[in-house]
């Protein structure tokens, strides 16, 4: 198992580090197909991945992204109050084939995996935004891998032990710290290009506060997991489950850094 998780992980790495750097339509269209997977297997664990609700999420996360992509900002906002709208008119022309918490759900679905998880290319379109787009990685990889060193090595008092019995509070200060100081690193590398002064200490800063969304996004789609008595969200990555599962913290992460970069750089 640990295997198979370790050449995943590889490979995930390869492929992340390729699309990143291509950017630009390469970047927004691999987005989008992860949020397309990452809603269909969250509906999935409602029953609704087929439904005429998981179609609405569909076709607003590609209609959203190309938005996104073609940089028509202005009709975002004006868009997602109109897919409000859709959402409610499904649920209220097939009454009572829908109950409301199928509507809230699939509310849900679109902003919390498509919209949350398209800062990752909003971020990567920014200029500079291929040395940029490393903090996301840094906060949400880096974090769930010190985090994991460090409870695997000292970790005695439980965090959460009925959501994630395996985590500690040990490992959740180890990922943070341990964020903070990739941060460092990274701002002592590239730190200068974007702060004027004081540019290594921005950067652990960022790279510590941006761990916490990172275990909060975890911890949440552990809760829906076990709430719903599911053990993964999918199989398509060996050894980690589904787009779910492998990019929850990154779905929390991405959103915060991007505002954070966006922030200290004015």
């Amino acid at each position: 198992m640990f295997k198979t998780r370790l050449i995943s992980s590889v490979v995930l790495v390869a492929i992340a580090a390729v699309v990143l750097y291509l950017g630009g339509y390469v970047t927004g269209a691999v987005m989008l197909l992860l949020s397309l997977v990452g809603i269909f297997e969250l509906l999935r664990v409602y029953r609704l991945e087929k439904s005429f609700m998981g179609l609405v999420a569909y076709v607003s996360t590609i209609v959203y992204y190309v938005l996104l992509m073609f940089k028509a900002n202005a009709l975002i906002l004006p868009f997602m109050i109109v897919y409000l709208l859709v959402v409610l008119a499904a649920y209220v022309l097939t009454f009572p084939k829908f109950k409301d918490k199928d509507m809230q759900i699939t509310f849900l679905s679109f902003f919390y995996i498509s919209v949350m998880l398209s800062y990752v290319y909003q971020l990567r379109a920014l200029e500079n935004g291929m040395v940029l787009v490393l903090l996301i990685i840094i906060c949400s990889w880096g974090n769930d891998t010190l985090a994991y060193l460090v409870g695997v090595s000292i970790g005695k008092h439980k965090m959460s032990p009925k959501l994630s019995p395996k985590k500690s509070i040990e490992g959740l200060l180890g990922g943070i710290v341990g964020a903070g100081l990739l941060g460092g690193l990274f701002g002592l590398l590239f730190g200068r290009r974007f702060v004027p002064n004081h540019y290594v200490l921005w950067f652990v800063l960022i790279g510590a506060v941006g761990a916490i969304p990172a275990v909060i996004g975890d911890l949440a789609a552990s809760a829906i997991k076990r709430d719903n008595k599911v053990k993964d969200y999918g199989k398509l990555i060996p050894g980690h489950g589904g787009v779910m599962d492998r990019f929850d913290s990154m779905i929390f992460v991405a959103p915060i850094i991007y505002y954070l970069v966006i922030m200290i750089t004015k």
